[in-house]
């Protein structure tokens, strides 16, 4: 399909909540389901939200091990009381990473790329990604999230730690 340029951070459609997807069958819909799927592949990210191609929709895409899923107006609740803390990176604020704290383990729901009900629930990456990706749907960035900005950093610069430093 196409490659689909990707916001940055300062970029307003990234700053509001997005707006429901009303027919999830719509052929604008699926392709543009199927643009930010090859956009995705191209950009190496593990998660997309249409806000992030300018698109402000309740939309998302991510990867869930090597599955692409996609999750239309989604709802994320955390399980239990367990944080988790881990490095994140974003497509919309390229070549920086922080240190963000969120809930260990979620449940999703929302509506596949056939407008069919789907509903799960995750732990680790998987979870971070969808916390994440559902954050853009918000007008959220990680670095919102963050509790020390002592802990972002530019990707060359981090690499260049010891790993017990990160």
């Amino acid at each position: 399909m196409a490659i689909l340029k990707i916001a940055r951070m300062g970029h307003p459609v990234l700053l509001g909540r997005a707006q429901e997807v009303t027919d999830p069958t719509s052929p604008d819909i699926r392709k543009l389901i199927l643009d930010m799927a090859d956009t995705l592949v191209d950009s190496g990210g593990i998660g997309l939200a249409a806000p992030q191609v300018h698109q402000p929709l309740r939309l998302f895409l991510f990867r869930d091990g090597e599955e692409m899923r996609v999750l239309i107006n989604p709802h994320i609740t955390p399980l239990g009381e367990e944080r988790a803390t881990a490095w994140e990176g974003c497509l919309s604020i390229p070549g920086l990473r922080g240190q963000v704290e969120r809930p260990a383990r979620v449940a999703w729901r929302g509506l596949d790329h056939d407008a069919a009900p789907v509903e799960g629930e995750a732990s680790g990456i998987t979870a971070r990604v969808l916390q994440h990706e559902n954050d853009h749907l918000d007008g959220i960035f990680y670095l919102m999230r963050m509790a020390d900005l002592s802990r972002l950093g530019f990707i060359e610069e981090l690499a260049r730690l010891p790993e017990d430093a990160e």
